[in-house]
């Protein structure tokens, strides 16, 4: 197996963990959900299901991201899939982004809000 191969495969390896952590981070995200609606005051559960979900699929992405790198740098290295890896890339991380403002209700580089202020 030739240099090109192994990391064409971990890089399908990498986007499989992102998949796999988007898939299992719903279902998590999903099962809490259906614990905790009843009990909760309306509304709060909703939002910690958001909030959850959101993570999963925000941390899968940047797993998907590191698969599409490496396979298109090291394996296609040619000007046209450099190109493509970066409009995927810019795609992917503007879903990230505003994903997290939706989630966190702040930019990703804003700090965090104090309940002093």
């Amino acid at each position: 197996m030739q240099f090109a191969e192994v990391i064409s495969i971990a890089g399908y390896a990498i986007e499989a963990v992102g998949v796999l952590v988007i898939v299992v981070g719903s279902c998590i995200s999903s099962i809490a959900f259906m614990r905790t609606f009843r009990n909760l005051p309306e509304g709060v559960a909703y939002k910690s299901y958001r909030r959850q979900l959101g993570r999963s699929i925000i941390l899968g992405l940047e797993f998907l991201i590191a698969g599409d790198i490496v396979r298109t740098v090291i394996v296609a290295d040619t000007l046209e899939n450099v190109a493509i890896l970066g409009l995927i890339i810019l795609i992917r991380s503007f879903l990230g982004i505003t994903l997290h403002l939706e989630v966190e209700g702040q930019w990703p580089w804003q700090t965090e809000k104090n309940d002093a202020q």
